[in-house]
């Protein structure tokens, strides 16, 4: 009687973390199929943050306005991409970064510059948004960055230029 009791308990909780794999693989791939509605080209349109801080994201360098009119492509079915930033007047010269993307876990979105003749797994480091609206034509990217000994938060607002 306790050797069927315990194969009972056993078994009950084998399919309790069972289902709670599925339903977890099920929540990774509604995520993953969200995620994939931002494949596409896309522009930022407006960044938002507190002015008074000089932010200077992605560690490119330039003013975090400068990224305003630059043009996104990504490519979630590889989890590859660009982007453009134009250049001009305090943004110095305009320049194309290839990028390798991911979404970790629910709004979370990163992504790492490849640098030529370098492949994707050999650069370790990256930068990691948090995903904050989403239609089909437009979507929020957050990010925060220590400036000044403070936490700024830049708000990086895309919209949909092409290929849906």
């Amino acid at each position: 009687m306790k050797k069927l009791l315990f194969t009972a308990m056993l078994g009950a909780s084998v399919f309790a973390v069972s289902c709670s794999g599925v339903k977890n693989a099920k929540t990774a791939q509604n995520q993953r199929s969200e995620f994939l509605k931002m494949k596409g080209d896309w522009q930022i349109v407006s960044v938002n943050y507190d002015k008074q801080f000089k932010v200077k994201p992605f560690d490119d360098g330039i003013d975090a306005q400068c990224f305003v009119g630059s043009h996104w492509r990504l490519i979630p079915n590889n989890w590859t991409g660009a982007y453009t930033v134009n250049g001009g007047g305090t943004c110095g010269t305009g320049f194309t970064q290839p990028i390798k993307i991911d979404v970790a876990s629910g709004n979370t979105f990163s992504f790492k510059k490849i640098a030529d003749g370098t492949k994707a797994k050999q650069n370790t480091a990256g930068y990691t948004l948090t995903l904050t609206s989403q239609t089909t034509d437009q979507f929020s990217l957050e990010q925060n960055i220590p400036s000044g000994g403070e936490n700024v938060r830049i708000v990086y607002n895309f919209e949909r230029t092409g290929m849906k």
